[in-house]
Formats: structure tokens, sequence, C-alpha cells
């Protein structure tokens, strides 16, 4: 338990990223598995148009359905990927519109401070610069 609180700086952020990349495994899985899924009931689909379970009005249909379910699944992949490209992009503008104030900051209290500080040799009376 204490080590557990003294580790916590540490390991608060680390649980948290770990955390993070698990939601998205379980999410990238979800999807693959719904588009896998729907992969399958196409080839099911032609397998029983083949072998005559079903007519060809019938599998025309199905299959538009289907393909319309895939078509919708990776339209929304793409839109969530533009919208984190986006998010991205947004937050680099944003680091980067502040880090310029850092360097005013910075360079404020440098010219504050003097160039060079004098010293003087106690033995032979001159200014070292």
């Amino acid at each position: 338990m204490l080590t557990q609180l003294l580790l916590l700086p540490i390991m608060g952020p680390l649980n948290g990223v770990v955390w993070i990349a698990e939601q998205i495994q379980e999410r990238t899985n979800t999807e693959f598995d719904a588009q896998e899924n729907l992969h399958k009931q196409l080839l099911s689909l032609q397998l029983s148009f083949d072998i005559g379970e079903i007519s060809e009005e019938e599998f025309e249909i199905q299959e538009e359905e289907i393909l319309l379910k895939i078509q919708a699944l990776e339209e929304e992949a793409r839109l969530e990927l533009e919208a984190e490209q986006e998010q991205a992009r947004l937050e680099l503008e944003a680091e980067q519109e502040q880090a310029p104030l850092t360097l005013e900051v910075e360079q404020d209290e440098f010219e504050n401070q003097p160039m060079f500080t004098p010293t003087i040799d106690t033995y032979k009376h001159l200014v070292k610069i």
C-alpha cells in the first residue's frame, strides 16, 4: 500500500497510458470483427447462391445490403481517422502558439541580465572581461 502511494506519481500516468491503449485495442478489434463478420456473411451468401439455395434476386438484395453495411463501416472509419488527424493538428498548432510566448519570457529575462560580469584582479588591478 505504501509502495503504491510512493510510486503513484510514476505509475499513475503509466497506468493511464496502458488503459488508453487497451481501449484503442478493444475498439479496433470490435470494428475489425464487425467488418470481418460482414465479409463472412457475403461469402456465405455467395456460397448459398452458388449451390442454388437462394434465387438470383434474393442474392442481389442481400448482397446490396451487406455491401452497404461494409461501405458504411469504411466511411465511419475514414471520418474518425480524419477527425483524429484534425484534432492532432489543432493540438500541434496550440502547442506552437504557446511555444513563442515561453521563448519571449526567457529572452526578456536574458536581456535584463548583464552581458558580462567584470572581475577585478586584486593583484594587478586590471579589469578582466
